[in-house]
């Protein structure tokens, strides 16, 4: 079985961009221009700006609004650029993905309401008032932070009812992928996490919304598209050797633990914005010690 082709704009390994940020905790957007442009270079599909990584929660609207400009500039091709539109209003949102749609991005990604637990009928209106910017919807689903739970039921409603392209499947239950295919063959799934790559690729996942390509985008393109091939005397081995460091994707102090892994690989990391704060010591040698197997592995 060959790996098969990127056929949509979500489709493939799309890097959720960290963020260089100066000394003064300015946005240097020459560093993020120069980062968009060498992740495709080296084997990645295309960028998700302004997602957690990319600290879309920090940045003033000037700010949020130039990441995605500069994203697609330095991409050569909008529909390589899926920005995050999050936000507590789903006015706002909307707002968000209309300014993605007019830059020329090729699909949006979309938390649910997440300002307060919301129900299922809130969630659809949601989606609804947001995909009504004409531009792609991807759901993001991740209830460990937002506490409201995109059920692959649910998931199959925002698919046939308001028109979601795929889902960007955060919940670590990889037992989902198969009743999401059940429920809603159409919906694209969307690997959401590092650390279940594997399981959710050979479940058979379309893309890959990525953190830690940020810092080691060929040797995971490598694993990718051999766990999307299912060869798996490739991916396995590899896999296992990459997890120490893939797992820090999924935990609290992820946006430094990425930055710092990037910083050890030569790009441009940084400082993050408060109320980030910098790893404690002890997790600072944990993600030194991980990355550097992971560079090892990568120069084999």
């Amino acid at each position: 079985m060959a790996f098969a082709p990127r056929t949509r704009p979500w489709h493939g390994i799309m890097v959720a961009t960290a963020l260089p940020l100066r000394d003064d905790l300015s946005v240097d957007y020459d560093a993020y221009a120069d980062h968009v442009a060498w992740l495709i270079a080296n084997g990645c599909d295309g960028v998700v700006p302004n997602g957690s990584l990319g600290e879309y929660q920090t940045l003033t609207d000037d700010e949020r609004a130039r990441v995605v400009r500069t994203a697609i500039d330095a991409a050569g091709d909008g529909s390589r650029v899926m920005p995050g539109v999050a936000a507590y209003g789903s006015a706002e949102a909307r707002r968000w993905a209309d300014q993605a749609a007019d830059a020329g991005a090729g699909s949006v990604l979309l938390l649910p309401p997440n300002a307060y637990r919301a129900d299922e009928t809130a969630v659809l209106a949601h989606y609804a008032e947001v995909a009504r910017s004409g531009v792609p919807v991807v759901a993001y689903n991740n209830p460990h932070d937002t506490k409201v739970d995109l059920t692959p039921g649910l998931l199959a409603r925002l698919h046939t009812e308001h028109g979601v392209v795929a889902v960007k499947e955060f919940s670590g239950d990889v037992r989902r992928a198969y009743e999401i295919a059940e429920l809603a063959p159409g919906l694209d799934l969307l690997i959401g996490a590092d650390d279940v790559l594997l399981e959710l690729a050979v479940a058979g996942a379309v893309g890959w919304i990525a953190g830690y390509p940020n810092a080691l985008p060929q040797v995971c393109a490598d694993l990718y598209r051999a766990a999307a091939d299912g060869d798996l005397e490739v991916a396995l081995p590899l896999y296992k050797s990459l997890h120490s460091l893939l797992r820090w994707d999924s935990r609290t102090e992820f946006v430094q633990a990425i930055k710092l892994s990037m910083d050890l690989a030569g790009r441009p990391g940084g400082p993050t914005r408060p109320p980030r704060r910098p790893l404690t010591p002890e997790q600072d040698a944990a993600v030194r010690a991980a990355t550097e197997k992971a560079l090892a592995e990568g120069h084999r």
